[in-house]
């Protein structure tokens, strides 16, 4: 357990996003907080089909984090139901509405409503890195190994 005080995050409520719960932790060990659909009114996704679904807020994430937007294991294992593009990073400087591009990839159309948990977001630190050509890399074990190397033969 740690006594650090949470990380402070300055959030503004769209116009489409009044009336929903702000986006919040299910549980105390939770990683991720819950994303609505801020929706006017249900949409349905017909499989194969994708949607760009607002979530009603823009934020100001301190300089030095990032948000990942992850689908929900429920929606996916239930229904089929994914994000593209994910995880999702959203920067610290961006401070347009928060979007999730959802896809339907199961076999029955889904009908997704107002205000239901469509989408995680998980806030993490960033770590800058500096890219520094060289002529030769370190040799490892695993050496040049990839795409199954290490898994069934």
């Amino acid at each position: 357990m740690t006594d650090r005080e949470p990380l402070r995050i300055e959030i503004m409520v769209e116009p489409e996003g009044q009336g929903l719960e702000l986006p919040a932790y299910a549980t105390e060990g939770s990683a991720g907080m819950d994303l609505r659909a801020a929706i006017e009114d249900e949409i349905t996704i017909a499989p194969g089909e994708r949607y760009l679904v607002s979530c009603g807020f823009r934020m100001a994430l301190p300089e030095g984090y990032e948000a990942q937007v992850r689908p929900r294991s429920g929606l996916a294992v239930r229904h089929g139901i994914t994000l593209l593009n994910a995880p999702g990073t959203i920067d610290s400087d961006y401070r347009g509405t928060v979007s999730v591009i959802v896809a339907n990839l199961g076999h029955a159309p889904f009908v997704l409503q107002r205000g239901e948990r469509v989408a995680q977001m998980v806030i993490a630190p960033v770590v800058r890195a500096r890219l520094e050509p060289v002529e030769e890399l370190p040799d490892t074990e695993r050496g040049e190994g990839g795409f199954g190397h290490t898994g069934r033969q």
